[in-house]
């Protein structure tokens, strides 16, 4: 999906973190055989991003079909890992879908709607469950400063969401996917992944 023929929306993968609660990095849990980090950049791509890049730290990720940024700094909370995502996209590239990797309920649907959205003319777009925002969010080029700007400690673009609100466009996708995610084993232990991600 593309802007008038232009460089679509790339895809931003947030997978650093160690998952200190989860006892081991989640970007290398397996469900159904499929690496988390894998599952994450097929859904980016599925759902039109192009390219998509995948934010790495507590471990060493190689990843078919996407490019791999180390995060030196990834201890220092998800922040960094969204600056270093941002730095590193090219500079052609229009807009960026951020997604995180322990939410694997989400769906190349959502990411659809995202890019929908942006094709009506969204500069910033939300997924929505029950009217709650929560990822994958779509952030236009001319925001990416000011997102890691915002960016400090363990939050990502949480800060510039509720700072501006009148840019944001609600996307909802409670039809469509979830953004459950895998913080500890209890969470493991009880998830299902649906058939359609």
């Amino acid at each position: 999906m593309t802007l008038h023929g232009a460089q679509p929306p790339a895809g931003l993968l947030l997978a650093a973190g160690g998952g200190s609660r989860l006892g081991r990095p989640k970007a290398l849990l397996e469900l159904d055989g499929e690496r988390l980090v894998d599952r994450g950049v097929r859904t980016l791509h599925d759902g039109g991003c192009a390219p998509v890049v995948v934010v790495a730290g507590a471990v060493t990720v190689e990843v078919i079909g996407a490019v791999v940024v180390p995060n030196p700094d990834w201890a220092t909370g998800m922040g960094s890992s969204l600056r270093a995502g941002l730095a590193a996209l090219p500079p052609e590239c229009p807009a960026a879908v951020i997604a995180l990797v322990d939410q694997p309920r989400v769906t190349s649907a959502a990411v659809a709607r995202l890019l929908a959205a942006y094709e009506d003319g969204a500069r910033v777009a939300v997924a929505t469950y029950g009217g709650r925002p929560r990822n994958p969010v779509l952030v236009a080029r001319e925001h990416f400063a000011a997102v890691a700007a915002s960016a400090v400690g363990d939050v990502g673009a949480r800060p510039f969401l509720r700072a501006n609100p009148g840019l944001v466009t609600a996307v909802p996708c409670d039809d469509v996917a979830s953004p459950d995610d895998i913080d500890t084993p209890a969470d493991l232990a009880a998830y299902t992944v649906p058939d359609d991600v």
